[in-house]
């Protein structure tokens, strides 16, 4: 009697352990399944990552000095877009994009001005503060940002080895400032809209 007892028990036992075991399958699989929906987030995030844009290169000398930011809104960010479409349509590549947007976040802080009244510097007009009376264009030619991007970057592409010069010397050739070092506190804010917008621009 206490032997019979005792195998239903032991089979009773091993019956549960089987169960379990099916049971285990299936949540186990489902386990699985989980972790690869994991995995889809972090493809996405991957495949969203810039390809072929080189960091090394948009910053080949390392920033100089202190670095400055600012928030920008819809109008800036569409831009800091149109001067990297314009970089891209004209053959050049993220470097100059990064010295053009660089030179606007001075010029302008990345904003399309218009004539500013009192507070104008001269003519200068646009994104780059470029001026009808010195030969970039006229006003509405160098208040379209397209057109002002591609005016500066004929600018740039006559300058011996821009590839090469640090931001504030290479813009500060092109656009002959009075305050010829203020370019440099953008550049790791110009290299960082390339970077997050060179692909969708």
């Amino acid at each position: 009697m206490n032997t019979t007892i005792l195998r239903k028990s032991v089979l009773g036992i091993a019956g549960l352990a089987f169960a379990g075991g099916l049971a285990a399958g299936p949540l186990h699989h489902a386990t699985t399944d989980t972790g690869s929906l994991d995995a889809r987030p972090v493809a996405a995030v991957q495949a969203d990552k810039p390809a072929g844009v080189d960091a090394g290169k948009l910053i080949p000398h390392g920033v100089q000095g202190t670095q400055s930011r600012i928030d920008l809104d819809a109008e800036q960010t569409a831009n800091a877009k149109a001067i990297i479409a314009a970089t891209k349509k004209a053959g050049l590549d993220e470097r100059a994009a990064v010295i053009s947007i660089g030179t606007a976040l001075q010029e302008s802080k990345l904003q399309n001005l218009g004539h500013l009244g009192d507070r104008n510097d001269h003519d200068s007009l646009g994104l780059f503060q470029q001026r009808p009376s010195s030969g970039w264009g006229s006003p509405e030619q160098i208040t379209d940002p397209q057109y002002a991007t591609t005016a500066f970057l004929k600018g740039l592409r006559q300058v011996d080895g821009w590839q090469d010069m640090p931001l504030t010397d290479a813009a500060q050739t092109v656009q002959v400032s009075a305050y010829p070092d203020a370019y440099a506190q953008w550049e790791q804010q110009a290299a960082d809209l390339v970077t997050q917008h060179w692909n969708n621009s």
